[in-house]
């Protein structure tokens, strides 16, 4: 009889154990207690399997010895640190969908003080080339539209959110069955405060500023044959743009900078910034210019690809290790 008890409290504290460890929507052990106790913690996310990649075989990522990831909802949270600052970065997947996603588990399971977002994105501005890398201040969501019926009233519209797809027509001028788009703000919420609406996103103020002072020196070649003919820089306090389209387009590209003085173009950046600032966690981003946006003659090259994520980790490495020499982070 004793031993049946005996073996009735075992099997009680292994189910206690089970229970206690094991999160049912996640599959995976929760988030260890001691992940959160380290500080600051910075995230550091991105959105394709090549930065990823990158991030991990940097030589600047040191893998944590007794927590090296944790897996939660299908994406793993790899844990460690870049130039002494603790952090943990996550792949997001393409796209605002994902991205979103991945940045709200990521602030439901993790104390971060922070979020460093880096990529790669195409240029609108022409001043802005291969290689360069862009910090905004502003990001946009511009892929939310009001589609007008044929024959309404948009020539007399004189809004500074409405592509006139009769503008682009060849030969010029003349109607377009597609009439046209009025672009929509989005709906921010964040704590403490009123629902509102909103087209541009601004990036934390202390954390760009931080940005503007990097001493940085980017790559002008991505391997020994090929090379730019100069060397990139880092851009800080344009604007960008999100949406879930490629753009291979040069007069899209051109009205997106003309009428939102858009400079760069990606598919995850102001979902990533919009999840950060709902509760108030500082963020930033960097993206690499990859191609033109279709203000190339032919495709960008593999090479250009490498070079703009590379460039893009570099500066911001360089930004967590900033932050991690400052006494407290900016917020």
């Amino acid at each position: 009889m004793e031993i049946k008890i005996q073996r009735l409290s075992l099997l009680l504290l292994l189910i206690t154990v089970l229970c206690f460890n094991f999160n049912p929507t996640s599959g995976r052990v929760r988030v260890p207690s001691v992940v959160n106790a380290r500080r600051p913690l910075i995230a550091l996310v991105m959105s394709y399997i090549t930065e990823a990649e990158a991030v991990g075989s940097s030589g600047e990522f040191v893998p944590s010895s007794k927590t090296p990831f944790v897996d939660l909802y299908g994406r793993r949270f790899h844990l460690g640190s870049i130039r002494n600052v603790s952090v943990v970065y996550v792949l997001t997947g393409q796209r605002r969908l994902n991205a979103g996603i991945t940045v709200q588990i990521l602030l439901d399971h993790f104390k971060v003080d922070g979020i460093v977002h880096y990529g790669t994105a195409g240029s609108a501005n022409n001043s802005m080339s291969f290689g360069d890398v862009s910090v905004p201040r502003y990001v946009a969501f511009t892929g939310s539209w009001t589609w007008t019926k044929f024959n309404s009233d948009l020539k007399n519209d004189d809004s500074s959110n409405v592509l006139r797809f009769g503008e682009y027509n060849i030969p010029n001028g003349g109607e377009n069955l597609l009439s046209g788009v009025k672009f929509k703000t989005e709906e921010f919420y964040a704590v403490g405060k009123s629902m509102e609406e909103v087209f541009w996103l601004e990036i934390n103020s202390k954390w760009l500023h931080i940005a503007q002072n990097l001493k940085v020196k980017l790559e002008r070649c991505s391997n020994e044959t090929f090379c730019l003919p100069t060397t990139p820089k880092v851009v800080t306090g344009l604007k960008a743009s999100t949406a879930d389209i490629f753009c291979d387009n040069a007069a899209y590209r051109k009205f997106l900078f003309e009428k939102f003085g858009v400079s760069t173009v990606d598919e995850e950046s102001s979902a990533i910034v919009m999840t950060a600032m709902s509760p108030g966690v500082p963020v930033i981003v960097f993206r690499g210019v990859s191609d033109l946006a279709g203000g190339e003659a032919t495709w960008s090259s593999t090479s250009l690809m490498d070079l703009a994520s590379i460039n893009a980790l570099k500066a911001a490495i360089e930004f967590i290790g900033v932050l991690g020499k400052q006494k407290s982070l900016a917020s």
